[in-house]
């Protein structure tokens, strides 16, 4: 365990009110890995643009290639140009933040001492003061055999020390609960921050915001007005370099697991007594647990898994799933989900929720859609209400990030004749503003100590409870696993699983 005094906690100051972390040394384990580079250092530089660093701040960089500080530096550069968000590159940024970027190889345990040592002098010659992030940015199976080298090599020993951890995390309840305890052996719960970037963008955030700051929603918020609830993430990509772990996840792991039972959470949770962690994360496990469990007996009623074979996706040819580098010719692996699910407690009883994700979908999307309830009295003729649709208010989490409220407006026509029509808010064209990376908002929120956007572990060891019975189930030989041609919104049986109920998918 940590020893020294903890950071003041910086909970009370809100987690996104421009407070500046405190003096640090980011350490990123796999610091020569693709989320480095694609992801992590361009955040750091645009977070250094913005001046929302400390001043006082080291990065170093920890991976098993022998490399000098130099040509990483340079090898840094040349990803920001492809990676950034921001563009052309501010050259006075990126020199005065590089100056701070350190390197250090770790192929074997003497890697370890150097870094401790080179973390020692920066305390001095930087001023971060003994507090330390590290950043696990490597495969899975590195996670442990990191955390022994930390306790090992006293790196967490009378320093301030945090850690945050890629997903995934765990493969199920038992190994998710293993690596908690393991990282338990080292940092205190509240120094684990465990990474869902999905939590980060701002339109995530914003669903908490769309709820709990206006008046006008959370009324109607409920099984008394909702018919139902839809949640899609849509991929139009395969699986690219990710073979091996694909292979293993499949998308109820990649997918379902984190991304959208966290959806979930936001979306069927009560307000929280503020916006601070633990009241956060607290309201959200009470939805994870009110979850109806799917018996393995129940298992083909409700979920429906699929894979994609060929086909063709945004008019270019596509191959099968089994067809890719590194898949075998008689993979099981999902590439698709679709579930039928139910929140038991008061405000969403016998309201579905219908998940949806998938590999080689049409088009990249994710949304989630309120579909209300229809009004209660027919006061208008069948045939003036024919082009109606049901009301919804859509949340667009990804592309054309915004929201859209669907309601009926009379036809500027004599005699009464009504049509949907939309109320659109655009992100874009609202703030004038881009958005900052997710990225940039959980490594910000990381160094600032605040845990909010970050799930804990009773979340994920809840989110792998639900997860588990499919897999058991699937694994039992319950539900089969029907292919759908890759460009397409998956196997027609996830069409059959919400039409059995008189609904259909949002397809649009």
């Amino acid at each position: 365990m940590t020893v020294a005094p903890p950071l003041a906690n910086p909970l009370r100051a809100g987690p996104r009110l421009g407070r500046t972390p405190q003096p640090c040394a980011l350490v990123i384990f796999g610091g020569t890995g693709d989320l480095t580079s694609r992801k992590i250092v361009p955040a750091l530089y645009n977070l250094a643009l913005q001046r929302l660093l400390p001043a006082a701040f080291a990065v170093v960089a920890a991976a098993r290639h022998s490399i000098s500080p130099e040509r990483y530096r340079e090898t840094l550069h040349a990803d920001l140009l492809e990676f950034s968000r921001t563009k052309p590159i501010n050259e006075d940024v990126w020199r005065s933040f590089a100056e701070n970027v350190h390197y250090v190889t770790t192929k074997d345990e003497s890697g370890y001492d150097v870094l401790r040592e080179r973390l020692a002098d920066l305390d001095v010659r930087a001023g971060t003061n003994g507090n330390r992030l590290f950043y696990l940015a490597t495969p899975p199976s590195a996670y442990e055999p990191i955390i022994d080298m930390l306790k090992a090599h006293r790196l967490t020993e009378n320093v301030n020390a945090r850690v945050v951890i890629e997903k995934p995390f765990g493969q199920d309840l038992a190994s998710a609960s293993a690596l908690s305890k393991k990282l338990q052996g080292v940092f205190t719960e509240d120094e684990i921050f465990r990474i869902d970037h999905y939590l980060g963008k701002e339109t995530v955030q914003n669903i908490l915001v769309l709820r709990f700051a206006n008046g006008i929603f959370e009324p109607v918020w409920n099984r008394q007005y909702v018919d139902h609830v839809q949640i899609t993430v849509a991929e139009s990509l395969g699986i690219e370099e990710r073979a091996a772990y694909y292979e293993q996840a499949g998308t109820l792991r990649d997918i379902v697991q984190n991304h959208l039972l966290q959806l979930v959470a936001l979306v069927g949770m009560e307000p929280p007594v503020s916006f601070d962690a633990n009241a956060v994360r607290d309201e959200k496990l009470k939805v994870l647990r009110a979850i109806r469990p799917i018996a393995p007996a129940d298992t083909a009623q409700h979920v429906v898994r699929g894979q994609y074979g060929r086909g063709f996706v945004e008019g270019m040819p596509a191959a099968a799933y089994r067809e890719e580098q590194g898949i075998s010719p008689t993979s099981t692996t999902d590439t698709f989900v679709a579930i039928r699910a139910f929140i038991d407690n008061w405000r969403w009883e016998g309201t579905p929720f219908y998940l949806r994700t998938g590999k080689r979908l049409p088009k990249r999307s994710t949304e989630i859609a309120i579909q209300f309830r229809a009004a209660p009295h027919a006061v208008f003729s069948r045939e003036a209400a024919e082009d109606m649709e049901p009301n919804a208010l859509v949340l667009r989490i990804q592309p054309d990030e915004g929201i859209s409220l669907k309601f009926g407006a009379k036809v500027p026509v004599q005699g009464i004749r009504i049509r949907s029509v939309n109320m659109d808010f655009v992100y874009g064209a609202s703030f004038m503003v881009d958005a900052p990376d997710a990225y940039e908002t959980l490594i910000l929120d990381a160094l600032r100590g605040d845990a909010t956007l970050f799930t804990r572990q009773d979340e994920v060891e809840q989110q792998w409870r639900f997860v588990d019975l499919i897999a058991r189930a699937w694994s039992e030989g319950h539900g089969d696993l029907p292919l759908y041609p890759a460009g397409t919104w998956g196997p027609a049986e996830a069409d059959l699983l919400i039409a059995r109920d008189g609904r259909a998918w949002r397809n649009a």
